[in-house]
């Protein structure tokens, strides 16, 4: 990457090049790279869905729950060499964000992010974007993993990610940054299946 940028031939990818996708191509501009891939499907879909609506109620919207936070399905996230990168999801400290910017892309690096895992994405949030989450500096991720039902929670520290567990059925799971309210994931499967 660093040699391409090097070059004097390189152009870096713009809002423009995701504009030109085929339809059912969905693009990222991450550190300077243009990755594509399918749009997700109805499963990956299915599972965003659950995800939000188990954490908007209390985190988002305060029922239930502590609120404070801002909590986005595939929101566009603009920082400097990364004009247009979306994780599944991302929620940010309202403190931190205390007025969105409703019209255009965020620009400021997300409290937490959540990538659920499914077969055209899971090398990609693995190899790519999981390095570059702990490069911008995002304190929380968890990879959801559709298959294994389990949800691996991690907490930036250092630089390295710690892991902090591993969930799947538990009826009362505690997931920083979100442990003030305990979560019954069956319910969160069972939305999904």
């Amino acid at each position: 990457m660093i040699e391409r940028m090097a070059d004097p031939a390189y152009k870096l990818p713009t809002l423009a090049d995701l504009e030109a996708l085929p339809p059912g191509i969905k693009g990222e501009i991450i550190e300077g790279v243009l990755y594509t891939m399918t749009r997700p499907r109805f499963r990956h879909q299915r599972a965003t869905s659950a995800f939000v609506r188990g954490l908007s109620a209390p985190f988002d919207d305060g029922r239930d729950g502590p609120g404070g936070w801002w909590i986005l399905p595939e929101p566009g996230i603009e920082l400097t060499g990364s004009p247009e990168f979306s994780p599944d999801l991302a929620g940010w400290r309202r403190e931190r964000l205390a007025v969105p910017p409703w019209d255009e892309a965020v620009k400021v690096v997300p409290d937490w992010i959540c990538e659920i895992l499914s077969p055209t994405t899971r090398r990609h949030d693995l190899v790519i974007k999981k390095p570059f989450y702990a490069r911008i500096g995002v304190p929380y991720l968890w990879l959801v993993d559709l298959e294994a039902r389990a949800i691996v929670t991690l907490r930036l520290e250092g630089g390295r990610w710690l892991e902090l567990g591993t969930f799947s059925d538990e009826t009362e799971a505690r997931m920083e940054p979100f442990d003030q309210v305990a979560f019954d994931l069956g319910l969160w499967w069972a939305r999904v299946e």
